[in-house]
């Protein structure tokens, strides 16, 4: 189950976790069309996929998609996090307090939410996997992405809490630190014109590897936090992000 699988990176994932032999569960919030093919390309693919439509930061419309989802797939084994909000490149001085809240209320509340409504589920089915999308900022904070690191900051201690109290369950949590992908927030950010030829300049001399990231590179980090060859994985990170800051 894939929250924010209408996004720019989300949609990647979606189609990579399908081309890995993976059903989908594909969460969207506005653009059902973005949701919709990324199901077809699972079908296609002669995978089973469903679209549920859900505010994350409305409990019962969460409540519904799992649900409906248990009912579309029979189970639900994997919930991959990747909602949020656009994030307006401001520094932390300059961050509206509304943006702040709203960037917790989907990021963190919101993962919060799925994931205490999903381990019930999970223990009757005996174990499922949770993998977080988070910021390659956790590991060299990058100016004026706070509404980005900061508020995906308590997903990454609840990823380990959930690792250290389910574990006994056959439940694993872990996470995908995310680095600079050519698709969704890098694009709009651009058109946007926050992102501009020095910021392109000045991140690139931060990456090992010169270039941006595919969302296909974070799917497959993903599917392998949640597939069998990961089963002895639990409460770890992995940076996907050219070697960001190193």
């Amino acid at each position: 189950m894939l929250f924010g699988g209408s996004g720019g990176i989300g949609s990647g994932v979606g189609r990579t976790f399908a081309e890995s032999g993976s059903d989908v569960a594909v969460v969207y919030r506005t653009r059902p069309e973005a949701a919709t093919a990324v199901a077809d390309h699972a079908r296609g693919l002669g995978r089973k996929a469903s679209t549920h439509c859900a505010d994350v930061t409305r409990p019962d419309q969460v409540s519904a998609a799992i649900k409906a989802a248990i009912a579309e797939h029979g189970r639900v084994h994997s919930l991959v996090w990747g909602a949020g909000p656009l994030v307006n490149q401001r520094y932390l001085a300059e961050t509206p307090l509304e943006e702040w809240r709203h960037a917790l209320d989907v990021e963190a509340t919101g993962f919060f939410t799925a994931a205490t409504m999903l381990i019930p589920h999970m223990r009757e089915q005996g174990g499922g996997s949770f993998v977080h999308l988070g910021s390659a900022g956790h590991d060299w904070w990058p100016a004026r992405d706070g509404l980005s690191v900061a508020a995906k900051a308590p997903n990454e201690a609840l990823v380990k809490g959930i690792a250290k109290e389910e574990g006994k369950n056959g439940i694993r949590a872990n996470s995908v630190l995310v680095g600079v992908i050519d698709a969704g927030q890098l694009h709009r950010l651009t058109e946007l014109g926050q992102l501009d030829a020095t910021w392109v300049e000045e991140t690139h001399k931060l990456l090992a590897i010169k270039r941006w990231g595919t969302p296909a590179e974070i799917g497959h980090a993903a599917a392998y936090f949640c597939s069998n060859e990961a089963a002895y994985v639990t409460g770890q990170t992995i940076s996907v992000s050219g070697g960001f800051g190193v």
